[in-house]
């Protein structure tokens, strides 16, 4: 098993839980085929860089997870198929990928927060 990072990026025009539908229906895939999800994020609505189908935000969703290599293939399919998903993004993460992930999900890296704090005491 391997440890992979999915993003992708829903089309801004879903409702809620239209949006939480589709996210279930990946996370759903993952499991159902043995993936162990290792951190699940809902990043939002994100303006994006440049408009895809002339839509100018999105969506944005990570999951990050270990599975057998044939996994992502039936991932990627099932996103390609599915009108919802604008982009996506599957990288099979190294040993300082990971490492990097665990001091992020730590908030190792969330200095703005810090300096409010210090701002406010």
């Amino acid at each position: 098993m391997r440890n992979y990072e999915t993003v992708f990026i829903l089309t801004p025009v879903l409702s809620d839980d239209q949006m939480k539908d589709a996210v279930g229906k990946f996370k759903k895939i993952l499991t159902d085929n043995g993936a162990e999800i290792i951190n699940d994020e809902s990043w939002g609505l994100k303006k994006l860089a440049y408009p895809i189908n002339h839509k100018k935000t999105g969506f944005y969703q990570l999951f990050e997870y270990k599975a057998e290599p044939t996994l992502v293939d039936i991932l990627e399919t099932e996103i390609r198929r599915d009108e919802k998903v604008m982009r996506f993004l599957t990288t099979v993460l190294d040993k300082h990928a990971i490492a990097y992930n665990e001091k992020r999900k730590g908030g190792a890296f969330n200095k703005k927060k810090e300096g409010k704090e210090e701002a406010k005491a």
